[in-house]
């Protein structure tokens, strides 16, 4: 039986709906753009996108929105339409403070620059990149005072991708995050235990990486009645609606790991997107609740299932049936340590569970000194450098493994990179919470990823934007942040590893 909601409500879903069918178009756009679109065609295809944003634009900020959220917000018995109104009003008060004209040409210079920073990053000629991203970051600034902040004006950026995160705050965890990672790195470069990983950085066709990383998308329950598989510069997963949700990957034929793990990390984003209640199909509430609790979906995936040993129990029989064969010839026991090889990298996305977040804090605090405008973008490859050596003690010999390795800035997403962070640490709470009700390293050795995803699903997914991300992290593990988990998870499995 339908269910009955009043005509004003029912003109504010269908109203909802129209906004989402633009986005829905403005997402098989830039799938087109990232994936298959030739480069002939980018300047017109970002013009189309920067008109269907406006629409958009139009839509959110109209006075017929203003209207539905004054008659609905305290007129309602529906909790989704009561959630959906809010969530429509934050978005009102901040996309009615951007200017409409500056809104348009800001979503065309997007997109203009993703095509032109994919150049230059193949190029590794950051120059050919730093107007676009000089006009980004002036954007972002002008938004920033637009929106308004109370301390800093990087939070003003922060609150678009995970609610209520300030520098404040930031600035106390990642520092002390950082001063409990560096003994346990000490330690491993110490170690005369280390793994030898000759044998799995071999020729590998790209054709075997994507069958096996296919199964492995099925066997996690990932639905491709769904979604698909395809590849790409920098990979994503793109959500058009919880019945279409796509995913990307990169191979290196050199090192399977990027595209193997990468495709299990986008793939974890998408299980979220599929998994959402289907009640909340059509509103503002049909996405995750923030980019912190999303990621903390694909880091889970990742690392705390697809680099256990337990997986590799599972599943490492699987691989070598596709695999060239110096890596069918290691024991289950050396891959396992293989892929798990802890050693400084240049790309973030390559890089190993114990120094990734060393990767998020230089880009954090380069993306707050541009937005802050303490330091200016053509001096962005020198300090990247200079902190790639401080914190890694490596130095990239090119702006390709360096500062254009990223698609984030091209894009203009400037506040997302700690979100990577804080759903690492997430993802170590809700694996702990987990833990507690059913063994999860026996789930992963028995094949029971389904287990882990339907608990995933039941905890998480389901609920949308319907619940905020301390909500949930307070509902499911019974505490709001605590890094602790997270290092305890790394030291207990690294000792294991480097036998320190």
């Amino acid at each position: 039986m339908s269910k009955s909601y009043t005509q004003t409500e029912q003109q504010f879903l269908d109203y909802l709906k129209e906004i989402q069918s633009y986005n829905e178009a403005i997402s098989v756009m830039y799938w087109d753009l990232r994936t298959k679109a030739p480069k002939k065609g980018v300047k017109q295809r970002s013009e189309t996108i920067g008109m269907l944003s406006q629409k958009v634009h139009q839509l959110s900020t109209s006075d017929q929105m203003k209207a539905f959220i004054d008659q609905l917000k305290d007129n309602t018995d529906d909790e989704i339409i009561q959630k959906s109104v809010l969530e429509s009003e934050r978005e009102y008060e901040l996309n009615a403070k951007i200017p409409e004209d500056e809104f348009k040409k800001y979503v065309i210079l997007q997109s203009e620059a993703e095509s032109v920073w994919e150049e230059a990053r193949e190029k590794s000629d950051f120059e050919m990149f730093r107007p676009y991203l000089e006009k980004l970051v002036e954007y972002n600034i002008k938004f920033a005072n637009y929106w308004g902040y109370k301390e800093n004006i990087y939070d003003a950026l922060l609150d678009n991708f995970e609610p209520g995160m300030t520098v404040a705050t930031l600035d106390k965890v990642f520092p002390a995050l950082r001063d409990a990672l560096t003994p346990l790195i000490e330690k491993v470069e110490q170690s005369n235990h280390k793994p030898d990983t000759s044998n799995i950085l071999v020729p590998f066709a790209k054709e075997k990486q994507e069958a096996f990383s296919l199964e492995i998308l099925k066997e996690m329950g990932y639905d491709f009645e769904a979604g698909r598989l395809d590849d790409t510069v920098h990979p994503f997963m793109i959500a058009l609606n919880p019945n279409d949700v796509r995913v990307t990957t990169r191979y290196d034929e050199h090192d399977f790991r990027m595209a193997v793990f990468g495709t299990i990390h986008e793939g974890g984003h998408a299980l979220y997107e599929q998994n959402l209640d289907e009640s909340l199909i059509d509103t503002p509430l049909a996405t995750g609740t923030s980019n912190g609790i999303h990621e903390s979906q694909s880091l889970f995936w990742e690392t705390y299932v697809a680099r256990s040993r337990a997986f590799w129990e599972r599943y490492f029989e699987k691989l070598k049936e596709y695999a060239p064969k110096e890596i069918g010839e290691l024991s289950k026991e050396e891959f396992y340590r293989a892929v798990n090889e802890v050693k400084p990298s240049f790309i973030r996305i390559e890089a190993d569970e114990m120094t990734y977040p060393l990767h998020i804090m230089i880009r954090y605090e380069l993306e707050k000194g541009l937005i802050n405008q303490e330091i200016e973008v053509k001096d962005l490859p020198k300090l990247w450098n200079d902190k790639m050596e401080e914190y890694l003690g490596i130095r990239p010999e090119n702006d390709g493994e360096g500062v254009l390795q990223d698609v984030h800035w091209a894009g203009g997403a400037f506040g997302y990179f700690p979100s990577y962070a804080l759903g690492y640490m997430y993802g170590a709470q809700l694996h702990n919470a987990m833990n507690e009700q059913f063994d999860v390293s026996q789930a992963i050795e028995n094949g029971e990823l389904n287990k882990i995803k339907e608990w995933l699903k039941d905890n998480v997914h389901q609920y949308g934007k319907t619940k905020k991300p301390l909500e949930i992290l307070l509902d499911v593990t019974g505490e709001g942040l605590n890094a602790d988990y997270l290092v305890n998870y790394l030291e207990e499995k690294y000792k294991d590893i480097y036998k320190w």
